[in-house]
């Protein structure tokens, strides 16, 4: 489910003082013990080898040794269709097309851009409204929304599509209410998945994408709620209340976090998990000394040098769970609105579930922020370690240099993994 912005906008200056202190004890006390997992001379394996994390019973676990079957992998041309619903209680004022042109091609350009040009995500939107059983404010439309009210909006929804919606063809449905029914609430966009499918068309539909989105949409709404189509989790943190700061996790840097972040491309650890970084792009460091390394822009395009090889990613193993990965953020591709540019480090944790911070981005300087009338979650704006710097992970002892950018625009790296 994507997070809303809270009315206001950015925290206001004493909100981010606590907050920052918060964010700043918070890291201290969540910092895995290291565990060292090959001994002897650093090895910068190509291969991933001892740094791939197992997949584990976790909803939406960022283990990647192995792929989740129950979810498509977007490592080719997937097919969508969106079906767009109207209600007896209320008259469209919008066209499907208008609706359609909210999200496409906006969201395939974002996967497009965010794979290298590995995925495709094409849609085939219905061209007509189809009409619903029920009033809007029947189905009682809602974020926590009632299991039986929901499971009834989505039957009867499938039902008045199939005789015009060939369901066999597609792998994404995404149904699409009218933003200007009364029922209607803009924070029940979601995706849900199914213990058991729907049957349509001969075939099983395990998970459906709802959008309520008003028009205009929130920025890169789909693009977060097809992330969860592939199996990546929430990376925000949803108070227990309600009230609070939601991006205390991984603030701007992951649409999975933010639909509104500043460099929303998806960390390189997610295009590991999806197939679009290889063996040659991701270096597992080991051992007790340093090793240098070039890390390529992850947002860079294709054809910028690194795009199709060079290091994207740099990940240290800290224990059978859980690892720190480190890559370069610059203002290019779907980060080109970045606040910052630089080195950023963050934890992943494969037992955690999507919701519980399965990925924490570690500040690197955690006394300042940066973009307060911009970012979603200022004190870690600025996370990333820029030229000249040196950070050392709290708790865990990795020591991270940034040594110099090249002409090219990537970051060179010193990593020395904790003794």
């Amino acid at each position: 489910m994507v997070r809303r912005r809270t009315s206001g906008g950015v925290d206001r200056s004493r909100q981010r003082q606590r907050l920052r202190s918060t964010a700043a004890l918070l890291t201290s006390l969540t910092a895995l013990a290291a565990t060292a997992l090959v001994a002897g001379p650093v090895v910068a394996a190509r291969d991933g080898g001892p740094c791939v994390l197992p997949r584990t019973t976790a909803h939406h676990s960022l283990g990647l040794d192995t792929w989740n079957r129950a979810y498509p992998r977007p490592i080719h041309t997937l097919d969508a269709v969106m079906v767009f619903l109207e209600f007896p209680d209320s008259e469209p004022t919008l066209t499907p097309d208008q609706l359609a042109a909210d999200h496409f091609p906006a969201t395939s350009d974002f996967f497009h851009r965010a794979s290298y040009g590995k995925f495709q995500l094409r849609t085939h939107p219905e061209r007509t409204w189809v009409d619903m059983p029920e009033s809007s404010t029947a189905y009682r439309i809602q974020r926590d929304w009632d299991p039986d009210r929901r499971s009834a909006y989505l039957r009867d929804a499938v039902a008045a599509a199939d005789d015009r919606v060939d369901f066999t063809r597609y792998d994404i449905v995404y149904l699409v209410a009218d933003p200007d029914a009364p029922g209607v609430d803009s924070d029940a966009t979601k995706v849900v998945n199914f213990d058991r499918p729907l049957r349509a068309d001969g075939r099983d539909i395990k998970r459906i994408v709802t959008v309520f989105e008003q028009h205009p949409p929130d920025r890169n709404v789909l693009a977060h709620e097809t992330g969860h189509v592939f199996d990546l989790p929430d990376l925000y943190h949803r108070p227990v209340d309600g009230k609070g700061d939601w991006d205390t996790y991984v603030g701007d840097w992951d649409v999975m976090g933010s639909q509104f972040g500043l460099a929303p491309d998806l960390f390189g650890w997610h295009k590991w998990k999806l197939g679009w970084l290889d063996r040659r792009q991701v270096a597992c460091v080991s051992g007790t000394g340093g090793t240098r390394l070039t890390l390529e822009p992850l947002a860079a395009p294709p054809s910028v040098r690194g795009g199709k090889g060079g290091t994207r990613l740099a990940v240290v193993r800290t224990g059978e769970g859980g690892a720190i990965a480190i890559e370069a953020r610059g203002g290019t591709g779907n980060d080109r609105a970045t606040c910052t540019e630089g080195v950023l480090i963050y934890r992943v944790r494969n037992e955690a579930a999507s919701g519980a911070g399965p990925i924490e981005v570690i500040d690197a300087h955690p006394d300042t922020e940066a973009c307060w009338d911009r970012s979603v979650y200022p004190p870690l704006a600025d996370a990333p370690v820029g030229v000249g710097e040196t950070f050392t992970v709290p708790g865990e002892g990795t020591r991270v240099e940034v040594a110099d950018r090249t002409r090219s625009g990537a970051w060179t790296v010193r990593i020395t993994p904790t003794a």
